[in-house]
């Protein structure tokens, strides 16, 4: 085939690429643009130029945006999109487009107060939770951001994606639609040492521990996706101990076997709202071993099935929302495994979902 043949016979597409950033407790930067007819916000990042690599074209992109020049860690998702797709605005003539989306990586306050906006092309930023996220977001945007948030919580492989849609295995996180459980205030220090007598105990929950060092996180499905949460709940009164609220929840909710609990801390709730005004009181925070976690069950209390899932202490506060707070705890209940127990320091890997069956523990 002649050259020129050849070339007219290649496939042309667009060129995008955006970024996911987030603050400090994980909430996505959404801009809003000027231009969009349907009110829609987008992740930062634009059009790739000719003769310009979507690398390139993202840290570009953010400059302009958002007057901040990042470094970019890693590619978490790549989408291609037809030439015919719903969303795209009628009388577009688009050939399809594929869409590269990096790792803009954590701001901190400072850069997060350094944000200027071009704004007669942005009128708008936002941090948002993901669940509000999507709600600004385009459908086939909504699902390319979550694919590479997730691809970054759950330190798996770029998700490849088309028309929005996971072209190779589902990786856990999206297969059960998980979603950060935001606390954009939450620093409350975790007290060492014994509660105080004057304060009860309305809730114990703990780092479960399996021998590879990774802990065990439950997910609760709900209408707007589904929230993560470590094993425990509310002590009840037929509770002896906050150590039996933890073995009965933790059974209850994710059919694990624990042993050894230790005490990491307490956290003061000053209201105690939550369990209907009851005043100050304490949530206690305790590490335990995982010795068999058994086929998935329902929740008495739910009615329904939790997601059972295995993180890194790290991944799971990070899945909590919680910030530097969140980080400092999981360091410690890691220590804490690995003085008391021997259990290793976990490298980074994959969020896994535990089997149906359940797993046999050695």
């Amino acid at each position: 085939m002649p050259a020129d043949q050849y070339a007219a016979a290649r496939h042309a597409a667009w060129l995008g690429a955006a970024a996911i950033i987030t603050n400090e407790v994980g909430q996505v930067l959404l801009v809003h643009p000027t231009y969009r007819e349907d009110g829609s916000w987008v992740l930062p990042g634009g059009v790739v130029e000719h003769g310009e690599h979507p690398h390139v074209t993202c840290r570009r992109e953010i400059t302009e945006e958002v007057g901040l020049d990042l470094p970019l860690s890693a590619v978490l998702a790549v989408h291609s999109f037809s030439a015919h797709h719903p969303d795209l605005r009628p009388g577009t003539h688009c050939p399809g487009e594929a869409r590269f989306v990096f790792d803009g990586g954590v701001l901190t306050p400072d850069q997060v107060e350094a944000i200027r906006l071009p704004h007669e092309e942005l009128s708008e930023c936002a941090f948002l939770d993901t669940r509000d996220a999507v709600q600004r977001l385009r459908p086939v945007d909504r699902e390319i951001m979550l694919a590479a948030y997730r691809a970054r919580l759950g330190n798996t492989a770029t998700a490849h994606l088309a028309d929005g849609q996971h072209i190779l295995e589902v990786p856990a996180l999206d297969r059960h639609d998980v979603h950060v459980r935001y606390r954009p205030l939450w620093d409350s220090p975790l007290h060492p040492g014994p509660v105080p007598e004057r304060l009860p105990v309305r809730q114990a929950w703990a780092w479960c521990f399996i021998p590879d060092g990774r802990v065990v996180v439950v997910a609760d499905p709900g209408p707007r996706g589904a929230l993560p949460m470590l094993p425990g709940g509310t002590v009840e009164s037929t509770d002896a101990t906050p150590e039996d609220t933890l073995h009965r929840e933790a059974a209850e909710e994710a059919q694990l076997t624990l042993t050894d609990p230790v005490r990491l801390g307490w956290v003061l709730d000053k209201t105690g709202d939550v369990y209907g005004g009851v005043g100050p009181n304490a949530r206690l925070r305790l590490a335990a071993r995982v010795t068999d976690i058994g086929p998935a069950a329902v929740d008495s209390a739910t009615g329904h099935p939790f997601a059972r899932l295995l993180a890194t202490p790290a991944q799971t506060a990070a899945l909590r929302g919680w910030g530097l707070p969140g980080a400092r705890q999981a360091q410690l209940a890691a220590d804490t495994a690995r003085e008391r127990w021997g259990l290793p320091t976990t490298s980074p890997s994959a969020i896994e979902e535990i089997p149906a069956e359940g797993m046999r523990l050695s």
